[in-house]
């Protein structure tokens, strides 16, 4: 496992370290890496200058937030002893290490996120990362019949030709991965916890060897169960994926409950819930925030991904809801609007979160592909390609 010099700031900074996953100052959190990146990227200061440096103080002038002090930035960086024992713990069983810099980095995070995990910690086949998928979620404790379907709903997926998407807990996702991986299909899992046990694991063994299973974490590997790093994870399984289904929640409780209300919320993928006769259950909830009901049979997988109409019929007037930043692009190019566009349209017209294309649209602005104009225009498109923002 090679680290160069600005991947071993990145995981300095942002990963606890230790046998246990915790101990000692607390490192950044994903927002507060963010905010200190984006302050040191404006400076134009390289990140590997705060290794080499005799004088933080001086390095980090102007640097002014009572969160993130220079003394805790300082004593983070000053763990690289312990980074290296894990390092080399982690790398004898076969995981990799993957930050924000690297080229492979899931661009589907960077396209649906405004915030990204710098550190994700792995082992097996990295490329299904960017390949899709649907995920399947539920909870822990359900029956043997939710098992079972489930089971054998992992093993339809993949004989559509599409990956299972999964978080690895006992329960509906274990079963959703095993499913999949007993039809030989691939399976992209994203731990909360214990990823280096997952990955000694014999009942992942053969999928890891064969390349048909990814199993990844921004948590340290080591870490146990955290109600706070599972629910942080959610965000990742639905963002890694084409299409969502719950096989069973709680209404108003628990992780499951928290994920699929959070990517209603964000409407990062079309979400479908399964049905239920359970008085408990808060999938008919569910529905009424706006997620669909799963067919009960004729399943087709690709009909979860593409939007329907109003009318529930697939209709060559809707618009795709875009998957990544450059399709999104290319489908408002393609768009039939014409002059300068309000974010609210954009909304509705793609079905994309408000936080989402916030994200894109800076981008967008930044990258000189979309212009902003507080007056309206005859043309949204201009000469060079240019998209344009109305106010």
């Amino acid at each position: 496992m090679e680290i160069n010099t600005r991947d071993q700031v990145v995981l300095l900074l942002t990963v606890w370290l230790g046998g246990s996953g915790k101990g000692g100052q607390k490192p950044l959190t994903p927002l507060e890496w963010n905010t200190f990146s984006m302050w040191l990227e404006e400076k134009n200061c390289d990140l590997e200058k705060l290794l080499v440096t005799n004088n933080l103080h001086d390095l980090l002038e102007g640097w002014n937030n009572k969160a993130i002090t220079v003394d805790r930035i300082r004593s983070l960086l000053a763990r690289a002893g312990a980074l290296g024992l894990s390092l080399e713990r982690w790398n004898r069983a076969g995981l990799w290490v993957m930050t924000c810099f690297n080229k492979d980095y899931p661009s589907r995070l960077r396209d649906r996120l405004p915030y990204i995990p710098p550190v994700f910690f792995g082992c097996g086949n990295r490329k299904l990362l960017d390949k899709g998928g649907i995920a399947v979620v539920g909870s822990r404790d359900v029956s043997d019949n939710d098992i079972e379907y489930t089971r054998q709903l992992g093993a339809e997926i993949v004989t559509q030709g599409y990956s299972v998407v999964s978080g690895g807990a006992r329960g509906v996702d274990e079963a959703a991965m095993t499913g999949a991986l007993e039809k030989e299909g691939t399976v992209i899992g994203i731990l909360a916890e214990n990823l280096l046990r997952a990955a000694t694991s014999s009942k992942y063994r053969q999928a890891l060897l064969a390349s048909d299973l990814v199993l990844i974490s921004s948590f340290n590997p080591e870490s146990g169960f955290d109600v706070g790093n599972a629910m942080a994870r959610n965000k990742y399984i639905y963002c890694l994926s084409d299409a969502a289904i719950v096989i069973a929640s709680t209404k108003e409780k628990g992780g499951t409950w928290s994920g699929a209300s959070e990517n209603l919320s964000n409407k990062w993928v079309p979400l479908w819930v399964k049905s239920t006769n359970s008085a408990g259950s808060g999938n008919q909830s569910l529905v009424s925030k706006g997620a669909q009901w799963l067919p009960d049979n004729n399943l087709s997988i690709k009909g979860l991904i593409i939007p329907r109409s109003r009318g529930g019929q697939e209709s060559e007037k809707d618009y795709v809801r875009p998957t990544s930043y450059e399709s999104f692009l290319t489908q408002w190019k393609k768009s039939d609007i014409r002059g300068a566009v309000k974010k609210d349209k954009l909304v509705e017209m793609f079905s994309i979160g408000k936080k989402c294309l916030d994200q894109w649209l800076k981008r967008g602005v930044a990258e000189g592909k979309i212009v902003k104009h507080k007056k309206q225009v005859k043309s949204q498109i201009s000469k060079d390609g240019q998209l344009t923002l109305g106010f």
